[in-house]
């Protein structure tokens, strides 16, 4: 099995490299967005006198830099091709073959997630580097808590995207599911502001009853310093939640797809 998992990681890491142009025109649009937003934020934060929000300049520009370098690694907006295969039937294949489903398209995901990381994560945090004075880690362990923490908001992003192909069983056409789940995840994970910025309570309802926060908001606050291991345990508590979900309605889905007939 863990044979197979590397196997499914290296395909999708390889799919991925083949994409050239794409990458070059997303770490370019990505370091575009990059100075509007941090300019944006740091002329916010220059108008008060503590900050936004208790974000230093340096905090708001590492805040801006890595989350759009981790907008691809995540990757939340591009949906699976789940839906496709349930429209077209394919799906009956995938359900045929040795390993689950769930588990094949998570390991290619992760494997695409290790591409960005080289790539579309890399190449917009130099330039930011280069433009902006970044926000750079006191303790050594941050490092760690950062790298760990990508990996958990790389399998949230997925489990919610794989909900959403899910519910093409019963929808076929997915597009209002997947536009409503865009919209909601871009707000509620911290892309266009810190969540700081809301209200505590919407802020707190946010945090501890959806998965949003541990997208983006989660891993930038541990690399910026203003989090740690509570929100490692925040984001396990999701993933470990989401897959087990993702397990149940596929259980279903398969179930409607044999009465349905095939």
């Amino acid at each position: 099995m863990l044979s197979a998992s590397w196997a499914l990681a290296g395909a999708g890491f390889r799919r991925y490299a083949t994409y050239r142009q794409a990458t070059v025109a997303g770490i370019f649009t990505n370091s575009v967005f990059g100075f509007l937003r941090c300019y944006v934020l740091l002329a916010v934060a220059a108008g008060t006198a503590a900050g936004i929000s208790g974000y230093t300049g340096p905090q708001l520009a590492s805040y801006v830099w890595l989350g759009q370098g981790m907008l691809a690694v995540v990757n939340s907006w591009t949906m699976l091709d789940l839906a496709d295969r349930v429209r077209s039937g394919d799906i009956t294949a995938d359900l045929l073959r040795p390993i689950d489903p769930l588990w094949t398209y998570l390991c290619t995901d992760l494997g695409r997630a290790g591409f960005a990381m080289l790539t579309r994560f890399a190449a917009p945090l130099v330039v930011g580097a280069l433009a902006f004075e970044l926000y750079v880690p006191e303790r050594a362990v941050t490092y760690a808590l950062f790298a760990v923490s990508i990996v958990l908001a790389v399998v949230v992003g997925f489990a919610c995207r794989y909900l959403v192909g899910l519910t093409a069983f019963w929808l076929l056409d997915i597009r209002g599911v997947s536009m409503f789940w865009v919209f909601l995840s871009g707000v509620g994970s911290g892309l266009y502001f810190p969540l700081t910025l809301l209200p505590d309570w919407l802020s707190t309802f946010l945090w501890i009853g959806t998965p949003f926060p541990s997208l983006l908001q989660g891993p930038l606050d541990i690399v910026v310093e203003r989090g740690g291991a509570e929100i490692l345990a925040l984001q396990l508590f999701w993933a470990v939640l989401l897959l087990w979900a993702c397990r149940v309605v596929q259980s279903r889905a398969v179930a409607k797809l044999v009465i349905q007939g095939g």
